[in-house]
């Protein structure tokens, strides 16, 4: 057992953030940047799927009883927030995706109860579930409560590969859709964060490690459990004395996103099947997810969980059986489906994750991206394979003629992958372009998943001229900056530096952090830097430097040299030296 929450020593428990750390802290879209003046489709909107479209009323805005005490705040944004009622305060699990989301849910809680909030649960890092927290709770002091692991993910503000997470889930979320187009998220309504809404999140004020935790909050008995599923630190709430579970993302009714087109790391989907496993053997009588629609009967969330484990075990049982049989991915994906029992589920349909994506995942998890094939050790560029494509065809306006054929007679994925080959080999082909956007709006028109469907969408929307811009780091304000560890800023350096400037360096640089007491080395090496926790024994040069005013230099709110000339930052070893290790992580 963990320990039952140890306070942590965080700073500024209240405050804003921004797009950058919606982002890293969920990796979900944010329209941090401005829509564009007009819309640039120019053709009519698309059609929507109609069975995406019934889905729909799992979002239908209100507030639920599940049982005495217990409250869900569905179709408010993304998420749902949960409230549970004790003898003295609440509780809150979950918090929505911005002030302005949350900021309903607050007044309808308020009109159940006046009891003062007395801790928030998150059930894991994604901003869909912490980013309203502020808001919620009003003008308390609640407790914070989340597994040790989600503290680490909120911080990492210096995620490695923001700008194309940030163009990704724009797609997957259809931020830029316009009303006319835009059906729902396949887990919730929308997505309530744009240019327009404001962040408001609660740091973790306790943790606990290990598998699970007992509280009692405002008289209620409930248990925290680790249960890793769609992220690593996710947990559930279990409320003994009510037979209520709280699965926070391990389950909703639709099947699930074992792999994020947005992009993720590899989720190791039997650590998901394990997790379904705790909850069942709980026998809860309420089920009410951080998503969608709560269920409600013993038996009925007993069968629920068990075809939702099975299928997520199904899929990856049989993706491995065909790995071992020596198949390629592209055969596997044409050969797993799930079962009539579970296929036919209200709650496994493809409206969030598809089963293709999973199966691809799982290939991936387990061999990386070798397909087996020799055909594939080699490389061929995009312009080689669309040059060949152009020959076989007989000309670039036989491969145009193909493209369009394939349209016309309603094969839109080969239409767009000629469309492509034709991109390639002249950018600016008009009729190319115009081909793309036709097939991207045909298939969104044939899309289950709104993952899908927003992707092709919105990639629809970029062909016709719209610009998916990540949000500039100088826009994060400098009490954001501060809530986060100057080591993450620090491990971030790498990524950034360019390899023709540091082609000939050797230089050793070493900071001191007076205000933190942290002292890191940077050491660039022809093309390579190395970051090591400690002060080198030796270094080219030593720059001394409080941590907030280095995160504002580095976020290019400041000056460098502007903090050199008034003494805030001290520089031995060669101003000139320093310029030129600065240089090397300038960005494009």
């Amino acid at each position: 057992m963990g320990d039952p929450g140890e306070p942590l020593n965080a700073p500024a428990r209240r405050g804003a953030t921004v797009c950058l750390a919606l982002l890293v802290a969920g990796a979900v879209a944010s329209a941090c940047t401005d829509r564009p003046a007009a819309n640039p489709r120019s053709s009519a909107p698309a059609k929507s799927h109609p069975d995406l479209a019934a889905h729909s009323a799992q979002f239908t805005k209100g507030v639920i009883e599940v049982t005495d005490g217990v409250h869900v705040a569905i179709g408010y944004g993304l998420a749902n927030s949960i409230l549970i009622e004790g003898t003295d305060g609440v509780i809150i699990v979950d918090a929505m995706e911005s002030a302005e989301a949350a900021r309903p849910v607050k007044a309808a809680f308020d009109a159940i109860t006046s009891k003062p909030v007395r801790a928030i649960i998150y059930t894991h890092n994604h901003a869909d579930h912490i980013f309203g927290a502020a808001v919620l709770a009003g003008d308390d002091e609640p407790e914070v409560h989340a597994h040790a692991t989600t503290v680490e993910l909120i911080d990492r503000i210096a995620n490695q590969i923001r700008p194309i997470i940030y163009r990704r889930a724009m797609r997957q979320f259809g931020t830029m859709l316009g009303p006319e187009e835009f059906v729902n998220a396949g887990i919730g309504p929308r997505l309530t964060v744009d240019d327009t809404t404001t962040p408001a999140l609660l740091r973790p004020t306790h943790s606990f490690t290990g598998d699970r935790t007992e509280l009692t909050i405002a008289g209620i008995r409930l248990e925290l459990v680790h249960a890793p599923g769609e992220t690593p630190d996710q947990i559930f709430v279990w409320l003994p004395d009510k037979r209520v579970l709280l699965p926070g993302d391990n389950f909703y009714h639709s099947f699930p996103n074992l792999y994020a087109i947005r992009g993720t790391a590899y989720r190791d989907v039997m650590d998901w099947v394990r997790s379904l496993d705790k909850m069942r053997a709980l026998r809860p009588l309420h089920l009410v997810p951080s998503h969608t629609r709560p269920i409600s009967g013993a038996n009925d969330v007993l069968v629920a969980l068990i075809n939702y484990r099975d299928a997520i075990q199904y899929v990856h049982d049989q993706t491995v059986r065909l790995i071992n049989l020596g198949l390629d991915p592209e055969v596997i994906v044409e050969r797993v489906k799930l079962p009539p029992h579970l296929a036919d589920q209200p709650y496994l349909q493809e409206y969030y994750g598809r089963v293709d994506w999973s199966v691809r995942a799982i290939f991936q998890g387990y061999l990386g991206w070798f397909g087996g094939n020799a055909t594939g050790l080699g490389t061929m560029t995009h312009q080689a394979r669309a040059e060949h494509m152009e020959r076989l065809a007989g000309g670039t306006e036989a491969l145009r003629r193909q493209a369009e054929d394939a349209a016309a007679s309603g094969q839109h994925q080969w239409a767009l992958e000629l469309a492509d080959h034709l991109r390639v080999l002249n950018p600016t082909d008009d009729a190319a372009r115009a081909l793309r956007i036709t097939s991207l709006r045909a298939l969104a028109e044939q899309e289950l998943s709104a993952n899908g469907r927003n992707y092709y969408l919105t990639q629809a929307l970029e062909a016709e001229g719209l610009t998916l811009t990540p949000p500039a780091l100088a826009d994060t304000p400098p009490e954001v900056l501060a809530t986060f560890p100057i080591g993450a800023i620090m491990h971030a350096l790498p990524v950034f530096l360019d390899p023709a400037k540091a082609e000939d360096a050797y230089t050793e640089v070493g900071f001191r952090f007076p205000d933190t007491g942290e002292s890191y080395a940077v050491f660039v090496r022809r093309g390579v830097a190395e970051i090591r926790d400690e002060f080198p024994a030796d270094p080219d040069i030593t720059v001394v430097v409080d941590s907030q005013l280095w995160k504002e230099i580095m976020a290019q709110r400041r000056s460098a040299l502007a903090a050199l000339a008034k003494g805030e930052l001290t520089v031995q070893g060669g101003r000139i030296a320093f310029g030129h290790f600065m240089k090397m992580f300038q960005p494009e």
